[in-house]
């Protein structure tokens, strides 16, 4: 009769261990299974915006080759290096394309990262989905103030914004004793919102403003008003345009004979495709920007060069730049704590980061990045203000439009 009670507990007991381990089974083998990281994004490839996404395109495959290159992420739940693959779509320069993108990519490809999309209206429309479905998410190419009311947990903004990058303008307006400007923008968004700090500080610098105008979205002809600007004579013009204004904007300058001499292009030269269009024409273009290889922050110079490399072409120093950061950024929380969404969240909002722009921490939703002002110098992009970061000094008066 004990022989056999015994007989019963150590089935029981047998029993219960292996039913245990079978309910844990599943949870192990996925572990062991994870073979790769899904990194998904849209992609602005086709359509009007498509020149500036070409650099923060270009960025995140950098940033995936060089991941692999090492092995992989280490993802710290699966205690080993898992290879990352990118998941694209074209947004189609739509924002409304873009959020379909985003819910797919959520809710059908199920990918286990998200990049964000590219440039300051793609962003809006993406960041509800990051509190709707408790993404993190790591802003990268856009700038804008209203970024500020957005109440979330899961979004944050890599850039640093219109003020920022106003401020450093008008303080290296100051500097080099500058008095009479001309300003000209386009209806856009984020130029409207430049605007709107740029007008104040140029009014307490107490700076003559010779022509105040702005152009409509995807205006061609901008001669009336260069012309207009060139009868003004103004020792700087502040154009706040996106990159087909800046194209226009530089082509119909000489045409007109419009050389200024401080001439400041917001975004538009700072694409990868801007220096190669212009050649000698682009000597002494000023325009927003925050990071040079020149400077010595981790991986700066290697990103530099890798970049040269793979592309045959130089990095631009604002959207490659800050694609490659905000990655970075993701790929540190992830090493850290793994892909558990929640500590993800936690870990971004409340660490420091290191990247090749320097050591970066986020504060709400906005990081603590200084703006910019660079210039084309010989062909190179260089930091000319805040002094501080300065790589070069400024070029001024910029030279003449080279001859045809």
């Amino acid at each position: 009769m004990k022989s056999k009670k015994w007989s019963i507990w150590v089935f029981l007991f047998s029993f219960t261990l292996i039913a245990g381990f079978l309910c844990q089974a599943p949870s192990l083998a996925v572990a062991k299974d994870k073979d790769v990281i899904t990194v998904g994004f849209g992609m602005n490839l086709t359509g009007r915006y498509a020149p500036q996404a070409v650099g923060h395109m270009q960025a995140n495959e950098l940033w995936e080759e060089m991941v692999n290159e090492k092995g992989g992420l280490y993802v710290p739940e699966y205690g080993k290096k898992i290879p990352v693959k990118l998941v694209y779509y074209d947004s189609k320069s739509d924002p409304a394309t873009t959020v379909r993108i985003y819910e797919k990519l959520i809710n059908e490809d199920k990918v286990d990262v998200l990049f964000t999309p590219q440039g300051t209206g793609d962003h809006f429309a993406v960041a509800p989905l990051a509190e709707k479905y408790k993404i993190p998410m790591v802003g990268s190419t856009a700038a804008s103030v209203k970024i500020r009311d957005m109440k979330t947990k899961y979004f944050w903004f890599t850039s640093p914004l219109a003020d920022k990058f106003m401020r450093a303008l008008v303080d290296l307006v100051k500097s080099l004793g500058i008095k009479r400007v001309a300003i000209i923008y386009a209806q856009e968004l984020f130029p409207r919102e430049n605007l709107q700090f740029l007008d104040p500080y140029v009014k307490e610098a107490g700076l003559e403003v010779v022509v105040h105008k702005d152009y409509p979205v995807g205006e061609r002809d901008l001669t009336p008003v260069l012309a207009e600007i060139k009868a003004k004579d103004p020792d700087a013009v502040l154009a706040l345009c996106y990159v087909p204004g800046s194209f226009t904007m530089t082509t119909q300058a000489q045409e007109v004979g419009l050389n200024p001499k401080l001439f400041y292009q917001l975004i538009g030269p700072a694409t990868v495709v801007y220096g190669p269009k212009f050649g000698a024409a682009a000597e002494g273009i000023a325009f927003m920007g925050h990071w040079s290889p020149k400077m010595k922050w981790p991986g700066a110079k290697e990103v530099y060069d890798r970049f040269e490399a793979k592309f045959k072409a130089k990095p631009d120093y604002l959207n490659s730049a800050l694609a490659f950061i905000a990655a970075q950024v993701m790929q540190q929380a992830i090493e850290k704590v793994g892909l558990d969404r929640e500590k993800l969240r936690n870990y971004i909002a409340n660490n420091e980061f290191q990247t090749i722009n320097g050591p970066i921490r986020y504060s709400g939703v906005e990081s603590s990045l200084p703006g910019m002002v660079l210039q084309y110098q010989k062909g190179d992009k260089e930091i000319i203000w805040p002094r501080e970061y300065a790589t070069a000094k400024p070029l001024y008066p910029k030279p003449a439009w080279p001859k045809k």
